[in-house]
């Protein structure tokens, strides 16, 4: 794969910060890769899929990954529309892991399942399907990554959203196994820097990782924060298998 112009201007230690950030990627969606198989196995052999039979497959698959020791994901499962849920127009099956000081559950230290009926804030899953984590992947039929952004939902706190489609074979349907959900996993922000900064940090000299956009997931530029757009036109090298670079003395966009 060829580089672009301000990617070869990278030093190479830049380059192996690029590398870092793709690796922890690389995991977390080779973690939802190994997750879809039996998920899409038991969707495909259950004729009448109910919420509860889909909640076991998820809950057995994702519990472990959210209660180990310092977990990666704050929040994981699918979402399903309503052609294999049935009942329906879409279906849940997503668990948060312990929680410190949530504004919305306080601290837990057991994993909880997420009640919509219980939230505020839910009026904008209504259209599901024109959310990015959603419509991405089922537009792209690829793997997706969403954010940064605030999770108003559940967190309330900055976190990136990877999703990829899951199949089935739907009754009626001749074309073959098609799109019935996404499958995801939330990582918050901070927990991504508690991952990466010493890797930044180890480079002379400011750097930030930032979106397609350019909006800033982690900064050592102390006026850059989470979520402010930075300027392009900067070296970078970009983060292999991501929509994410590495910017090289960055500095604040004089765009909103």
């Amino acid at each position: 794969m060829s580089r672009s112009p301000r990617d070869a201007q990278a030093a190479p230690e830049v380059r192996a910060v690029a590398d870092a950030v793709a690796a922890v990627f690389a995991g977390a969606f080779d973690q939802l890769a190994d997750w879809r198989s039996p998920i899409e196995q038991t969707l495909d052999t259950t004729a009448d899929l109910r919420p509860a039979a889909l909640d076991g497959v998820v809950a057995d698959l994702v519990l472990p990954r959210l209660t180990e020791p310092d977990p990666l994901f704050v929040g994981a499962g699918v979402i399903a529309d309503g052609e294999i849920v049935r009942g329906r127009d879409v279906h849940f099956a997503w668990w948060l892991g312990p929680l410190e000081a949530n504004p919305v559950l306080g601290s837990t230290t057991e994993p909880t399942r997420l009640d919509l009926s219980t939230r505020g804030y839910t009026e904008y899953l209504r259209d599901f399907r024109a959310l990015e984590w959603y419509r991405i992947p089922a537009t792209t039929r690829d793997a997706h990554v969403t954010g940064p952004y605030v999770d108003h939902l559940c967190t309330c706190d900055y976190i990136l959203t990877l999703t990829m489609p899951v199949h089935a074979a739907i009754d009626g349907h001749e074309a073959g196994p098609r799109m019935v959900g996404v499958l995801g996993a939330d990582i918050a922000v901070r927990r991504l820097e508690h991952e990466l900064l010493g890797a930044f940090l180890d480079v002379p000299g400011p750097l930030a990782l930032v979106n397609a956009e350019g909006r800033v997931l982690l900064s050592t530029e102390p006026t850059l924060q989470v979520g402010q757009l930075a300027a392009t036109g900067t070296p970078a090298a970009d983060c292999a298998g991501t929509p994410f670079r590495v910017l090289v003395e960055p500095a604040a966009s004089v765009s909103k």
